[in-house]
């Protein structure tokens, strides 16, 4: 595994960003890479489902108005930005890593290996990855992490929007399964009404066993 590395060039804190959404791409360039991916995850603190990440690559420096943190934009601006996401982008990729591997294992484990599926299947492999907060992707590719990546680099939150959608979707199929959960609506986050539907059914098949709340609420 790649540790995160200080590489030269790159600022230690987001303030030297200067308001460029594209300012830590443009300083990897600058450090002789070519080929440059942004990664992020969604669905860390849910109770229930995958977690899903993604990986971007944009070939240069595209406009992508109103595509920012995922988290800070509506549901109809993230289905927006997906398929201008998916247009613009020179490769992207997507990893989904099962409740049952969450469960097995950890969220932190399978959030980052969730992300190394999602940099395994971009074509071309990218030469240095751009991660979201401080953990490295367990892969052998050079990495800076970037805490709150997804606010100050646009690949980062690019990923972001994917992942977020991705997994959105995935949630939905899920509330058609179990419809009394909401997860349509809560996309299993620990909400009252999904609480409440914890504490009348108990858990189904997608709910994360390890997690105190599905059990113990």
């Amino acid at each position: 595994m790649q540790p995160c590395e200080n590489l030269r060039l790159f600022p230690k804190r987001a303030g030297n960003f200067a308001g460029d959404p594209f300012f830590y791409e443009r300083l990897a360039r600058k450090t002789g890479h070519r080929f440059i991916a942004g990664v992020d995850e969604a669905g860390r603190g849910p109770l229930a489902g995958p977690v899903v990440a993604a990986a971007v690559m944009f070939a240069g420096s595209p406009q992508l108005p109103g595509i920012r943190d995922s988290k800070k934009m509506t549901a109809k601006g993230r289905d927006e930005a997906f398929v201008i996401i998916q247009r613009e982008a020179l490769s992207t990729g997507v990893g989904v890593v099962s409740r049952e591997y969450i469960d097995k294992f950890n969220i932190l484990k399978a959030s980052l290996e969730a992300m190394s599926r999602a940099v395994k299947a971009l074509d071309p492999q990218p030469e240095i990855l751009l991660v979201d907060g401080i953990h490295p992707v367990p892969i052998t590719i050079t990495q800076k992490c970037l805490i709150k990546g997804d606010q100050i680099c646009r690949s980062i939150s690019a990923a972001s929007v994917l992942a977020k959608v991705y997994r959105d979707r995935i949630m939905h199929s899920y509330h058609n399964m179990y419809p009394a959960y909401g997860f349509d609506k809560n996309k299993g986050y620990g909400t009252r009404q999904h609480l409440a539907a914890l504490k009348q059914y108990g858990p189904c098949p997608v709910h994360r066993l390890t997690f105190k709340r599905v059990l113990c609420d």
